[in-house]
């Protein structure tokens, strides 16, 4: 079919789904008959536009600025391990490489937005995101958004979008600041400043986080200690970041908003293999990223804007080892950059009574830059250069519809052309009812998914493959959200299975070429997940007692030997209870539980299950100052999350905030 072809098809459909119903003027949320059901949160990333989350088919859970500036996290990680369908995994203590999964999906199949531009990063094995380069700086919210995506944001999106938004300046000018000190040689500090004058919004920030750390290999695991009677290296970290953001009221219907940021985290880390694997190596990673967006609104209807963005990601290693006979060092030196850059127009049309219309347009630039370089022994000096670049043309089309004003649908249909790589089609199509009578929701979707091969997998000399497949998928979920006792308890309940097939892994093969002995990357792959989540919120006792949930039951599997997938855990949970004793104090224990799984593939180097307790305490001293502390692991819980790769262990944290 061609593109042209396509877009008639697109079109025919829109006319076809917009037979009849009623969907609001664009910000407008028009209550439901008996006017009961109590309406949520807006939320952008499931439509690309501001809707009501009460008229959202697909499965999404929001994390608020009040929970971010509570939870006073180092991490960004340390905010989503409370998001249920979400597995997080950390290759050692602070600054190590973060990855998350949904659904059981590889950390390649989830893509991350911040303010709309996507970061994940060119330069690594699958374009995966490491959120160790995120600093959480100034963040509004963050919306997690579960189940293929690509039909809207196309290739990495088949597991899910992770959507980052920071803050904007309104009103009066506002500061903040931060400082907070702890276990393991920790400082960190952050400030703000933020507010609006006249036609112009900015905000600004700024953070500075250091900490001695911990050995990254084998802390706290006995086997591994012991042999090494003489103790394990600390390895230290440094993670900085700045933000920017400017918007600026061109006339009553247009704005341009101009942001941005740059951080770098620079860590030590262990080779964690040899004879001896606690080495004195390091990396640092700069991320960098800016857009201007110009929007505006015709004829009360239709907006339109236009975003150019471009994103920088620099990393670079100096990895040491030890091995031969006799043992002799030896080192390597890694260095990769990758740049994207492009402009995308996106379009919303509010046909009043026949719904809501947006369609868009994109072309992307990926490039990327690999140099390996054998340092010593100088005998065995070489180094090796990859590069490589590709062009993405998309362009999409999605109509939004209510019936009655309780049945809310949308589809969605993509096309990406991936120069030299097939072009994939994908689709989605989501349904959302509600019951005001009762506060219920019931929903659903469906969704095709498919994500380009990497440029390391199609470019790299010594292991890729340029005659790769998009990677493609399908998945359905079905899930209701309860509202409880006069909207005191609400409860969220999803049940989900993807399949894709496709799947590129790195193997040996006939197809391999003949230089490439230890395999090369191949389309060979079949998996499927499924699984069930559960988020629930209640007010046990009024103003002083409430609990959250979260937990996942996954099973996810290597279709080819029905062997589970590595480090997925059946089970995971997260309960949390706040307690306010007095109205300025707030007590928040949590308890984490993460069942038993495997940290390499074909159900190997298996992992015992755990249990850990954090506690925040948070006291707001008057309106300008709050004092926090933080514990973390107050059970002492020894656990791995990659085997042979040591956590924290008990720590505390304390801090101060100061906003005026």
């Amino acid at each position: 079919m061609s593109r042209y072809q396509r877009g008639r098809l697109a079109a025919v459909t829109v006319c076809l789904c917009a037979a009849s119903g009623a969907v609001p003027a664009f910000g407008q949320q028009p209550a439901p008959a008996g006017g009961s059901f109590p309406r949520a949160d807006i939320v952008i990333s499931p439509t690309r536009v501001p809707t009501a989350i009460s008229r959202v088919g697909s499965a999404i859970s929001v994390i608020t600025r009040e929970e971010i500036e509570k939870a006073s996290a180092k991490d960004v990680s340390d905010l989503l391990r409370r998001v249920p369908g979400l597995t997080l995994t950390q290759n050692g203590g602070p600054g190590a490489t973060q990855t998350v999964r949904l659904r059981g999906m590889d950390a390649r199949h989830t893509l991350v937005l911040v303010d709309g531009v996507r970061v994940n990063d060119p330069t690594s094995t699958g374009g995966e995101f490491d959120f160790a380069a995120l600093v959480p700086t100034d963040i509004e919210r963050i919306e997690v958004l579960r189940g293929p995506q690509t039909a809207l944001y196309g290739s990495d999106a088949l597991g899910g979008v992770i959507a980052i938004t920071t803050r904007r300046g309104r009103g009066a000018p506002r500061v903040s600041l931060q400082a907070e000190g702890g276990s393991y040689g920790t400082r960190s500090v952050r400030g703000s400043v933020s507010g609006s004058l006249d036609r112009i919004s900015y905000a600004f920030s700024a953070t500075d986080y250091q900490t001695a750390g911990f050995s990254r290999y084998g802390y706290r695991i006995g086997r591994i200690e012991r042999n090494f009677p003489w103790g394990l290296e600390p390895d230290a970290a440094r993670r900085s970041a700045v933000t920017g953001r400017i918007g600026v009221d061109l006339a009553e219907t247009l704005k341009l908003e101009i942001g941005g940021s740059a951080a770098l985290n620079r860590s030590q880390f262990d080779g964690g293999f040899g004879a001896f694997p606690d080495t004195p190596s390091n990396a640092d990673t700069r991320l960098y990223n800016g857009y201007a967006r110009l929007s505006g609104t015709m004829f009360d209807i239709w907006r339109h804007s236009v975003t150019a963005f471009a994103t920088i990601t620099d990393r670079d290693s100096r990895g040491v080892s030890f091995g031969g006979v006799p043992v002799r060092p030896s080192r390597t030196d890694f260095f990769y950059n990758g740049h994207r850059n492009g402009v995308e127009y996106q379009g919303d049309v509010n046909f009043g009574a026949l719904g809501t219309f947006v369609y868009g347009a994109k072309v992307e630039r990926e490039n990327y830059l690999g140099t390996s370089r054998s340092i010593f022994p100088v005998s065995g000096l070489t180094r090796l250069d990859d590069s490589a670049s590709q062009v993405t043309d998309s362009i999409y089309a999605m109509h939004q519809i209510s019936l009655f004003q309780r049945l809310h649908l949308s589809l969605g249909v993509r096309s990406d052309n991936v120069e030299a790589v097939k072009t994939f089609n994908t689709g989605r199509f989501t349904a959302a009812y509600e019951i005001p009578e009762t506060g219920t929701k019931l929903r659903a979707s469906l969704g095709t998914g498919g994500k380009a091969p990497s440029l390391y997998q199609r470019f790299s000399t010594l292991y890729g493959t340029r005659g790769l497949v998009p990677e493609e998928s399908v998945g359905v979920d079905a899930g209701i959200d309860q509202v409880f006792l006069d909207g005191r308890a609400t409860l969220s309940a999803t049940i989900f299975r993807n399949r894709y097939k496709n799947f590129i892994d790195f193997a040996t093969s006939p197809t391999c070429q003949p230089f490439q002995a230890f395999g090369c990357y191949i389309n060979i792959g079949r998996a499927a997940t499924r699984g069930v989540e559960v988020e629930g919120k209640a007010i046990l006792i009024d103003g002083l007692l409430e609990a959250r949930l979260a937990y996942t039951y996954l099973r996810a599997e290597d279709l080819s030997n029905r062997r589970e997938l590595a480090r997925r855990p059946r089970n995971e949970a997260r309960i949390a209870f706040t307690i306010t004793p007095w109205r300025d104090l707030t007590i928040e224990p949590a308890i984490v539980v993460v069942d038993r799984r495997y940290s390499g593939t074909n159900q190997t180097q298996k992992l015992k299950a755990y249990a850990r307790l954090d506690v925040l305490a948070d006291y707001r001293i008057n309106e300008t100052f709050t004092a926090f502390v933080r514990a973390e692991n107050l059970t002492d819980s020894r656990y791995q999350e990659v085997r042979d790769y040591g956590t924290a262990g008990r720590s505390f944290y304390g801090g101060v905030r100061a906003t005026w």
